[in-house]
Protein backbone atom coordinates (compact mmCIF):
# COMPACT_ATOMS: atom_id res chain seq x y z
CA UNK A 1 0.00 0.00 0.00
CA UNK A 2 1.34 3.44 -0.90
CA UNK A 3 1.96 5.45 2.25
CA UNK A 4 1.41 8.70 0.36
CA UNK A 5 -1.95 7.53 -1.01
CA UNK A 6 -2.97 6.33 2.44
CA UNK A 7 -1.97 9.67 3.98
CA UNK A 8 -3.75 11.62 1.23
CA UNK A 9 -6.97 9.68 1.75
CA UNK A 10 -6.92 10.24 5.51
CA UNK A 11 -6.16 13.95 5.15
CA UNK A 12 -8.79 14.45 2.45
CA UNK A 13 -11.58 12.83 4.41
CA UNK A 14 -10.49 13.99 7.86
CA UNK A 15 -10.21 17.66 6.95
CA UNK A 16 -13.59 17.62 5.17
CA UNK A 17 -15.32 15.98 8.12
CA UNK A 18 -13.82 18.33 10.70
CA UNK A 19 -14.60 21.35 8.49
CA UNK A 20 -18.24 20.27 8.27
CA UNK A 21 -18.14 19.69 4.51
CA UNK A 22 -19.14 16.11 5.29
CA UNK A 23 -21.66 16.71 8.10
CA UNK A 24 -22.69 14.33 10.86
CA UNK A 25 -24.99 11.65 9.49
CA UNK A 26 -23.58 11.84 5.96
CA UNK A 27 -23.08 8.36 4.49
CA UNK A 28 -20.23 7.47 2.14
CA UNK A 29 -19.75 4.32 0.11
CA UNK A 30 -16.35 2.70 -0.24
CA UNK A 31 -16.71 2.32 -4.01
CA UNK A 32 -17.50 6.01 -4.39
CA UNK A 33 -14.45 6.93 -2.31
CA UNK A 34 -12.27 4.72 -4.50
CA UNK A 35 -13.44 6.61 -7.56
CA UNK A 36 -13.26 10.04 -5.93
CA UNK A 37 -9.79 9.59 -4.48
CA UNK A 38 -8.45 7.42 -7.32
CA UNK A 39 -7.17 4.82 -4.87
CA UNK A 40 -7.64 1.10 -4.28
CA UNK A 41 -10.17 -0.49 -1.94
CA UNK A 42 -7.35 -1.42 0.47
CA UNK A 43 -6.31 2.25 0.76
CA UNK A 44 -9.91 3.28 1.44
CA UNK A 45 -10.31 0.51 3.99
CA UNK A 46 -7.17 1.52 5.88
CA UNK A 47 -8.09 5.23 5.78
CA UNK A 48 -11.54 4.44 7.17
CA UNK A 49 -9.97 2.31 9.90
CA UNK A 50 -7.86 5.29 11.01
CA UNK A 51 -10.84 7.66 10.90
CA UNK A 52 -12.84 5.16 12.97
CA UNK A 53 -10.08 5.13 15.59
CA UNK A 54 -10.41 8.92 15.80
CA UNK A 55 -14.18 8.70 16.28
CA UNK A 56 -14.93 10.54 13.01
CA UNK A 57 -16.83 7.75 11.26
CA UNK A 58 -18.47 4.40 11.83
CA UNK A 59 -19.13 1.63 9.36
CA UNK A 60 -22.64 0.21 9.19
CA UNK A 61 -23.23 -3.08 7.43
CA UNK A 62 -25.27 -2.73 4.24
CA UNK A 63 -25.42 1.05 4.74
CA UNK A 64 -21.93 2.50 4.38
CA UNK A 65 -19.52 4.76 6.21
CA UNK A 66 -21.37 7.27 8.35
CA UNK A 67 -19.89 10.53 9.63
CA UNK A 68 -20.19 10.97 13.40
CA UNK A 69 -20.89 14.21 15.32
CA UNK A 70 -18.10 16.24 16.92
CA UNK A 71 -19.08 14.96 20.36
CA UNK A 72 -17.83 11.50 19.26
CA UNK A 73 -14.42 12.64 17.97
CA UNK A 74 -11.24 11.94 19.93
CA UNK A 75 -10.33 15.53 20.94
CA UNK A 76 -6.91 14.47 22.22
CA UNK A 77 -5.63 13.04 18.95
CA UNK A 78 -3.02 15.31 17.30
CA UNK A 79 -4.58 14.75 13.85
CA UNK A 80 -7.99 15.95 15.01
CA UNK A 81 -6.34 18.95 16.68
CA UNK A 82 -4.42 19.80 13.49
CA UNK A 83 -7.54 19.58 11.33
CA UNK A 84 -9.59 21.70 13.73
CA UNK A 85 -6.85 24.33 13.86
CA UNK A 86 -6.85 24.48 10.05
CA UNK A 87 -10.60 25.13 9.81
CA UNK A 88 -13.29 27.50 10.97
CA UNK A 89 -13.32 25.84 14.39
CA UNK A 90 -9.79 27.07 15.09
CA UNK A 91 -10.85 29.44 17.86
CA UNK A 92 -12.88 26.81 19.69
CA UNK A 93 -10.00 24.34 19.45
CA UNK A 94 -7.52 26.90 20.78
CA UNK A 95 -9.87 27.67 23.67
CA UNK A 96 -10.25 24.00 24.63
CA UNK A 97 -6.52 23.41 24.48
CA UNK A 98 -5.67 26.59 26.40
CA UNK A 99 -8.12 25.68 29.14
CA UNK A 100 -6.75 22.14 29.32
CA UNK A 101 -3.17 23.38 29.49
CA UNK A 102 -4.11 25.92 32.18
CA UNK A 103 -5.49 23.08 34.28
CA UNK A 104 -2.50 20.77 33.73
CA UNK A 105 0.75 22.65 33.12
CA UNK A 106 0.99 24.58 36.43
CA UNK A 107 0.45 21.30 38.29
CA UNK A 108 3.03 19.61 36.05
CA UNK A 109 5.52 22.39 36.86
CA UNK A 110 4.88 21.92 40.57
CA UNK A 111 5.39 18.17 40.31
CA UNK A 112 8.52 18.60 38.19
CA UNK A 113 10.04 20.78 40.90
CA UNK A 114 9.53 17.87 43.28
CA UNK A 115 10.18 14.87 41.05
CA UNK A 116 12.23 15.73 37.95
CA UNK A 117 15.67 14.13 37.51
CA UNK A 118 18.62 16.50 37.86
CA UNK A 119 19.56 16.17 34.20
CA UNK A 120 16.08 17.23 33.08
CA UNK A 121 16.16 20.24 35.43
CA UNK A 122 19.43 21.42 33.91
CA UNK A 123 18.17 20.91 30.37
CA UNK A 124 14.98 22.85 31.10
CA UNK A 125 17.02 25.85 32.29
CA UNK A 126 19.21 25.70 29.17
CA UNK A 127 16.17 25.51 26.91
CA UNK A 128 14.46 28.43 28.64
CA UNK A 129 17.48 30.68 28.09
CA UNK A 130 17.78 29.55 24.46
CA UNK A 131 14.07 30.35 24.03
CA UNK A 132 14.63 33.86 25.32
CA UNK A 133 17.50 34.35 22.88
CA UNK A 134 15.49 33.03 19.92
CA UNK A 135 12.45 35.11 20.88
CA UNK A 136 14.46 38.30 21.19
CA UNK A 137 16.11 37.58 17.83
CA UNK A 138 12.77 36.93 16.11
CA UNK A 139 13.91 33.46 15.02
CA UNK A 140 10.40 31.96 14.72
CA UNK A 141 11.30 28.40 13.58
CA UNK A 142 13.96 28.05 16.27
CA UNK A 143 11.66 29.49 18.93
CA UNK A 144 8.90 27.02 17.98
CA UNK A 145 11.31 24.09 18.20
CA UNK A 146 12.50 25.20 21.63
CA UNK A 147 9.00 26.03 22.86
CA UNK A 148 7.79 22.51 22.03
CA UNK A 149 10.85 21.02 23.72
CA UNK A 150 10.36 23.18 26.82
CA UNK A 151 6.74 22.18 27.37
CA UNK A 152 7.52 18.55 26.55
CA UNK A 153 10.19 18.50 29.27
CA UNK A 154 7.81 20.21 31.67
CA UNK A 155 5.09 17.59 31.17
CA UNK A 156 7.42 14.57 31.24
CA UNK A 157 9.37 15.99 34.17
CA UNK A 158 6.24 15.84 36.30
CA UNK A 159 6.63 12.09 36.61
CA UNK A 160 2.96 11.70 35.70
CA UNK A 161 2.63 9.47 32.64
CA UNK A 162 -0.80 10.89 31.79
CA UNK A 163 0.60 14.43 31.69
CA UNK A 164 3.52 13.16 29.59
CA UNK A 165 1.06 11.80 27.04
CA UNK A 166 -0.16 15.34 26.37
CA UNK A 167 3.11 16.21 24.61
CA UNK A 168 1.65 15.57 21.14
CA UNK A 169 -1.37 17.78 21.79
CA UNK A 170 0.74 20.65 23.07
CA UNK A 171 3.13 20.32 20.12
CA UNK A 172 0.23 20.54 17.64
CA UNK A 173 -1.14 23.57 19.49
CA UNK A 174 2.13 25.48 19.41
CA UNK A 175 2.78 24.49 15.79
CA UNK A 176 -0.75 25.44 14.73
CA UNK A 177 -0.53 28.86 16.39
CA UNK A 178 2.73 29.51 14.54
CA UNK A 179 1.59 28.15 11.15
CA UNK A 180 -1.62 30.18 11.24
CA UNK A 181 0.08 33.42 12.22
CA UNK A 182 -1.14 33.55 15.80
CA UNK A 183 2.28 33.80 17.43
CA UNK A 184 4.26 37.08 17.42
CA UNK A 185 7.69 37.12 15.81
CA UNK A 186 8.98 38.66 19.03
CA UNK A 187 7.19 37.23 22.10
CA UNK A 188 6.68 39.56 25.02
CA UNK A 189 9.73 39.90 27.25
CA UNK A 190 7.64 39.10 30.31
CA UNK A 191 6.48 35.79 28.76
CA UNK A 192 10.06 34.87 27.89
CA UNK A 193 11.14 35.62 31.46
CA UNK A 194 8.29 33.57 32.90
CA UNK A 195 9.60 30.52 31.02
CA UNK A 196 13.00 31.12 32.60
CA UNK A 197 11.30 31.55 35.99
CA UNK A 198 9.51 28.20 35.60
CA UNK A 199 12.71 26.41 34.67
CA UNK A 200 14.80 27.97 37.43
CA UNK A 201 12.12 27.28 40.05
CA UNK A 202 12.01 23.63 38.96
CA UNK A 203 15.81 23.45 39.05
CA UNK A 204 15.75 24.88 42.58
CA UNK A 205 13.00 22.54 43.71
CA UNK A 206 10.65 25.45 44.46
CA UNK A 207 7.28 23.87 43.68
CA UNK A 208 5.12 26.89 44.56
CA UNK A 209 7.19 29.29 42.43
CA UNK A 210 7.20 26.87 39.50
CA UNK A 211 3.43 26.53 39.62
CA UNK A 212 2.93 30.28 39.93
CA UNK A 213 5.18 31.12 36.97
CA UNK A 214 3.56 28.45 34.79
CA UNK A 215 0.12 29.75 35.72
CA UNK A 216 1.19 33.27 34.64
CA UNK A 217 2.24 31.89 31.24
CA UNK A 218 -1.08 30.17 30.70
CA UNK A 219 -3.16 33.14 31.88
CA UNK A 220 -1.25 35.37 29.48
CA UNK A 221 -1.85 32.86 26.68
CA UNK A 222 -5.60 32.87 27.32
CA UNK A 223 -5.67 36.67 27.43
CA UNK A 224 -3.85 36.92 24.10
CA UNK A 225 -5.88 34.23 22.34
CA UNK A 226 -9.37 35.07 23.66
CA UNK A 227 -10.37 37.18 20.59
CA UNK A 228 -9.92 34.13 18.33
CA UNK A 229 -12.71 32.22 20.04
CA UNK A 230 -15.20 35.00 20.68
CA UNK A 231 -18.74 33.72 19.92
CA UNK A 232 -17.45 30.26 18.94
CA UNK A 233 -19.76 27.52 20.26
CA UNK A 234 -18.62 24.91 22.74
CA UNK A 235 -19.00 21.16 22.26
CA UNK A 236 -21.11 19.55 24.96
CA UNK A 237 -20.44 15.81 25.11
CA UNK A 238 -23.46 13.80 26.29
CA UNK A 239 -22.94 11.88 29.52
CA UNK A 240 -23.09 8.15 28.93
CA UNK A 241 -25.71 6.74 31.29
CA UNK A 242 -25.17 3.23 32.59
Amino acid sequence: MSTSLHHRAIEHLGTRIVAGQLPAGHVMLAEHLEEELKVSRSVVREAVRVLQSLGLVETIKRVGIRVLPASRWNPFDPLVIRWRLAGEGRGAQLRSLAELRTAVEPVAAELAAINAPEELRRELVEISHAMRDAGQAGDVPRFLELDIHFHSLLLTGSGNEMFANMVGQVAETLTGRTVHGLMPDHPRETALQWHVDVAEAIAAGDAAAARDASNRIMRETISEMAPTWKNQPRVFVPVQRR
